[in-house]
């Protein structure tokens, strides 16, 4: 096969042709044993001063060879193809693949041998065997991947094996490109309730600050093309030498920060059905759910560092928002942080608006930690995960000797002013969340899930 240009982006073009000593490298068991076979009565032909033996093994040896040489020099133009639908799935969603391979050349191939390098986690690697393709045709296959487990997984390159019609060689053939599955946390509808710290007066979690309040308070901008001249402000315009207009009322997002503690030893276990991953799913949903509402939302976790762009304005925005968040959330593994002080550092600057954290075993300093953060915000709910809860066994096994109970944990968050709620295994989401706002004052009241009593609130 020759190189060519690819299709374009998301293609894999056309595969990298091999050497020639890779080429000899692919000859088959049946290639191979002719070949040896030639070598053995040319050899008998020596000893035994045959010359028509030595006739057979010269021509026992050259066919596989000339195989190798022909299907080598073979100047096939094949280009392939790779779409994703869709390209970002839920933890235990199906996305499909769609394989297009084309011959561009103006020979026929033979048949080929298609298979795509896929991560385990998404299942056996798929082959398919194609037909001949004619000058100009192409054929389409695909296969389902799926996985239980959130991450990023890369598919391809697209591999092709060529082989001769006698079976001696095959060559294989690999495109340079690949494509990624982004398998994103799982994300729970929440029930339409008002979220805690959201008041009546914001409406639908937006609060509107007036700029015409008074000739003092007026913050003029420069004329754009478009701005309706009655709002051109002449004072200013004449102190800045160009026309300036008065701002209007513009709309400002409720604002919300999701804080999720992600200490490897505040969690215990692995896999899909682990504590952490629970929290990570819940974060998810919270963050989309809030972002539905109208809601700006950050993701900040126990390092301190907020994702960058986790602020959208407008339902487009939103959208894309809430894919950068679980894109986020879907390649989010345990950190080693030894602590909270430095999320409750990155949230020193002042009013945060709401406060949705998501802790894991706080001993009795961190829970402490968890306490102050508290002061930095207008209001805050706390998810407890009982991390016992998820640990095999009748009542579960302590992982930790200076783990505080669940309960005390709880009640402490809650004299520091969290609306607290524990967590355990069968916890549901929508449950818990209706509990938080039922006790933050935003709706009728109702009983905490699972026997939970939820409470403190400042």
């Amino acid at each position: 096969m020759s190189d060519g240009g690819s299709f374009g982006a998301g293609h894999e073009g056309t595969p990298q042709r091999a050497g020639l000593r890779a080429a000899l490298g692919g000859l088959t068991t049946r290639g191979r044993s002719f070949l040896a076979a030639g070598v053995a009565a040319a050899v008998c032909s020596f000893l035994l001063g045959q010359a028509d033996l030595l006739r057979v093994g010269l021509l026992l040896a050259a066919l596989p060879l000339v195989c190798v040489l022909v299907l080598h020099r073979t100047r096939h133009r094949v280009t392939g193809s790779r779409t994703l639908t869709p390209g970002r799935v839920p933890a235990g969603g199906e996305s499909r693949v769609r394989l297009r391979i084309e011959n561009v050349s103006r020979l026929p191939t033979g048949v080929l041998m298609l298979q795509d390098r896929v991560p385990y986690v998404l299942g056996p690697r798929p082959r398919f065997v194609l037909d001949r393709v004619e000058a100009g045709g192409r054929r389409e296959v695909s296969y389902r991947v799926r996985s239980d487990l959130r991450g990023r997984y890369p598919l391809g390159p697209l591999q092709l094996r060529l082989s001769d019609p006698f079976g001696m060689c095959e060559l294989a053939r690999s495109f340079s490109t690949a494509d990624t599955l982004m398998v994103v946390p799982r994300t729970e509808p929440l029930p339409p309730v008002r979220p805690p710290g959201e008041t009546p007066g914001y409406g639908d979690g937006r609060q509107r600050s007036l700029a015409l309040a008074g000739e003092d308070d007026i913050i003029p901008r420069g004329y754009r093309h478009g701005d309706d001249l009655r709002r051109v402000h002449w004072r200013s315009t004449a102190r800045h030498g160009e026309l300036m207009v008065r701002r209007e009322e513009q709309p400002q997002k409720a604002r919300c920060t999701v804080l999720l503690d992600t200490r490897v030893q505040a969690h215990e276990g692995a896999g899909p059905e682990a504590a952490f991953e629970w929290a990570v799913t819940a974060a998810a949903s919270v963050g989309v759910h809030l972002l539905e509402r109208g809601f700006s939302v950050r993701l900040l976790t126990d390092t301190g560092s907020p994702v960058p762009g986790l602020d959208g304005t407008g339902a487009a925005a939103s959208a894309d928002t809430a894919g950068l968040l679980l894109d986020t959330l879907a390649v989010l593994e345990p950190s080693e942080e030894s602590g909270l002080s430095a999320a409750y550092d990155a949230l020193r600057g002042g009013k945060e608006g709401l406060l949705v954290g998501f802790f894991g075993d706080l001993d009795e300093e961190q829970a402490a930690v968890a306490g102050r953060i508290r002061q930095r915000c207008g209001a805050a709910v706390a998810f407890v995960l009982d991390g016992d809860a998820w640990l095999p066994g009748p009542g579960g096994i302590r992982f930790a000797s200076d783990q505080l109970p669940v309960a005390e944990r709880v009640l402490m968050l809650r004299k520091a002013g969290w609306t607290a709620l524990p967590v355990t295994a069968d916890s549901s989401l929508a449950d818990l969340w209706r509990c938080a706002a039922d006790h933050a004052g935003a709706g009728p009241e109702r009983p905490a899930p699972d026997g939970a009593t939820a409470g403190g609130g400042a």
